[in-house]
C-alpha cells in the first residue's frame, strides 16, 4: 500500500497530459485529490507500523545481471518522513491554488517531484534510492525556472548544479562500495551488514557523507539554498525547504553513516587539532547553525530570511548525527519532521500570503503597509510560525532542538555551549523580521488611503496554514507520537555498525 504514495504522484502528474489545455480548475484538483490520497496512505502506514521495523513494501527483481533490485522498504524514519512529505505536499497545493500560468506543466512538475521524494524515503537497493534522487532534480529546476521570481534561471541552474557534484561524489561512493564489496548487490541492507576495511570507510565515509549534505545545505556549501528558496514559487519553495533538503539528511543517515560507521572512528593521529571526521563534520554544523542565523539577521530581503534560517535549522540536524547517540539522533529526525512543517509555513506566508499580495519582499516596503491591519490573518501566522521557529515549548522544534541540545552537551559540551549563541541569533532575526514586516511603527506614519486594500487570504490558504500549524502543535505536545516509531529504527539492525562502535 505505501508504494501507492509514489504511483498515485507519478500517475497525478501524467493525468495532466489527459486535462484540457484551457483553465485551471481541473490541475488543482487532480493534483490536490493525488496529494491527500498519497498523504492518507501515509498516515495509514504510519499508524498501522507502530514498531518502527523496516517491513519491506515490494521487492522485485529490476536489472538481475547487477544484483540490482526494485526493493521498496519502510521503518520509523522512512515512515516519519512520508508523513511530512504527504503534509508539506497537501499544504503546498493549496498554497498553489492561484497558479494560472500553465497549471497543467505546473502541477505535473510539482507531483513528479513529490513522488520522488516518496521513492527515495522507500528505496532500500542504492541504485534505486540513486535514481529516485535524480529524478527529484529535473522538476525542481523547471519549477524554479519557468515559475520563479528573482533571477529564476540563476537560482534554478545553481541548485541544479550544486545537486548534480553531490550527486556524482555519492555515486563514486556507492560504485566504491558495490565493487569492494563483491556482494554482486546494492542492497542496503546487506551492504550494511558487509565489514568494509576501516581504510576505506575512512575516505568513503566523507565523500558520501558531503555528497549528500550538500542536499542539506551544509555550510559552506550552502549557498544554493538561500538563492534556490527566493527564486522559487511558493510550493517550490515549500518543497524545497521542507523535504528537499531532508533529502540530504536523510542520505547522511541512511547510507553514509549506515554504510561506512568506522569512518567516524578516531584517526591515527590528529590533523589540525582534530582527531576524527566527526569533530569536523560537528564543527561544520556549528558554524552552519551560528552563521544561517547571523546572516539572517541581516537581510534586506524577507524570504533570504527564511532561506538563511533554514541553513541555520539544518545545522542542528546535522550536529545531531554528529553526536551519534540516542538523543541526539532521534532529535535529528524529529527536526527533520519539525523544520520540514515550520519552514514550509514561513516559507508559505512570506511567498504566498505577503509578496504575492504586495509584490515586494523588501522589509523597509512592507512596513508602512501595516499588514498587521491589512493582512491579519497572515501576520498571525507569521508570529506563530516565527514562535515554532525560536523553539518555544508546545512546538515540535522545541522537542526536536532540545534533544539535540541534551545530546551534543554529552559529546561535545563545547559546541552545544556555541550553539546557544545560534538560538539566541535566532530569537533575534525571527523577531526583526516580524516587528519590520507586520508591526513596523513607521506605519502610523503614513495614510490609511496610501495604499490600495490587499487581497483578503483565501479559503486554501487559510486551510493550508492551520494544517502546518496543527502537526506541529500536534508533535509538540505528543512527540512521542513518532519518537516511538523513530527510537526502534534507531535501535534496529541496519545501525549496528554504527550503534557498536560510537554510541555511548
Amino acid at each position: 500500500m505505501l508504494a501507492w504514495t509514489i504511483y498515485i504522484s507519478f500517475l497525478g502528474a501524467f493525468a495532466m497530459a489527459l486535462l484540457p489545455k484551457r483553465g485551471a480548475a481541473g490541475p488543482r484538483i487532480v493534483a490536490l485529490l493525488a496529494a491527500i490520497a498519497s498523504c492518507g496512505l501515509a498516515l495509514t502506514s504510519f499508524i498501522q507500523n507502530r514498531t518502527g521495523e523496516m517491513l519491506t513494501v515490494t521487492d522485485v527483481a529490476w536489472i538481475p545481471s547487477l544484483g540490482i533490485r526494485y526493493h521498496l522498504a519502510a521503518d520509523g524514519i522512512s515512515l516519519t518522513l512520508g508523513v511530512l512529505t504527504g503534509i508539506v505536499a497537501v499544504a503546498g497545493v493549496l498554497f498553489s491554488w492561484n497558479i494560472d500560468n500553465r497549471p497543467r506543466e505546473f502541477f505535473a512538475f510539482y507531483l513528479l517531484l513529490v513522488g520522488a521524494v516518496y521513492g527515495v524515503f522507500l528505496a532500500n537497493d542504492l541504485f534505486l534510492l540513486f535514481v529516485f534522487y535524480e529524478i527529484a532534480i529535473i522538476p525542481k529546476y523547471f519549477l524554479i525556472a519557468i515559475w520563479g521570481s528573482t533571477r529564476r534561471e540563476y537560482g534554478a541552474m545553481k541548485l541544479v548544479l550544486y545537486s548534480f557534484v553531490g550527486s556524482a561524489m555519492v555515486l563514486i561512493g556507492l560504485i566504491a562500495a558495490y565493487v569492494v564489496s563483491g556482494a554482486h548487490t546494492l542492497s542496503l541492507s546487506a551492504l550494511a551488514a558487509h565489514p568494509f576495511p576501516q581504510h576505506f570507510q575512512m575516505w568513503a565515509f566523507p565523500l558520501v557523507f558531503v555528497g549528500f549534505a550538500v542536499l542539506a545545505g551544509m555550510w559552506p556549501l550552502h549557498t544554493w539554498a538561500p538563492t534556490g528558496h527566493v527564486a522559487a514559487p511558493t510550493a517550490a519553495s515549500m518543497l524545497l525547504a521542507g523535504v528537499v533538503m531532508k533529502l540530504g539528511a536523510y542520505g547522511c543517515l541512511r547510507v553514509a553513516m549506515t554504510l561506512f560507521p568506522l569512518g567516524l572512528a578516531p584517526w591515527s593521529h590528529h590533523v589540525l587539532g582534530f582527531a576524527s571526521w566527526r569533530e569536523v563534520f560537528a564543527l561544520i554544523a556549528v558554524i552552519g547553525i551560528i552563521y544561517g542565523a547571523v546572516v539572517a539577521l541581516v537581510q534586506k530581503d524577507f524570504k533570504f530570511v527564511i532561506g538563511y534560517s533554514s541553513v541555520s535549522h539544518m545545522g542542528f540536524i546535522l550536529l545531531g548525527l554528529m553526536t551519534l547517540n540516542q538523543l541526539g539522533l532521534s532529535g535529528a529526525v524529529l527536526q527533520m519532521f519539525s523544520h520540514g512543517i515550520i519552514a514550509g509555513l514561513l516559507f508559505a506566508v512570506v511567498g504566498r500570503m505577503v509578496y504575492a499580495r504586495t509584490h515586494t519582499r523588501e522589509l523597509s516596503e512592507l512596513g508602512p503597509m501595516a499588514l498587521n491591519k491589512a493582512l491579519p490573518f497572515a501576520a498571525i501566522t507569521f508570529v506563530i510560525a516565527g514562535i515554532a521557529s525560536m523553539g518555544l515549548p508546545g512546538f515540535s522544534g522545541f522537542v526536536a532542538e532540545l534533544m539535540i541540545l541534551i545530546g551534543t552537551w554529552h559529546a561535545y559540551p563545547v559546541f552545544a555551549l556555541c550553539v546557544g549563541f545560534g538560538i539566541i541569533a535566532g530569537v533575534a532575526y525571527v523577531w526583526r523580521a516580524m516587528q519590520k514586516a507586520f508591526f513596523s511603527s513607521n506605519a502610523a506614519t503614513v495614510p490609511h488611503h496610501a495604499h490600495e486594500p490587499l487581497p483578503p487570504i483565501s479559503l486554501p490558504e487559510r486551510l493550508g496554514a492551520v494544517l502546518l500549524i496543527a502537526s506541529s502543535v500536534i508533535v509538540g505536545i505528543f512527540p512521542q507520537i513518532l519518537l516511538n516509531v523513530i527510537t526502534p529504527a534507531l535501535n534496529g539492525p541496519l545501525l549496528d555498525g554504527l550503534r557498536n562502535g560510537r554510541w555511548p
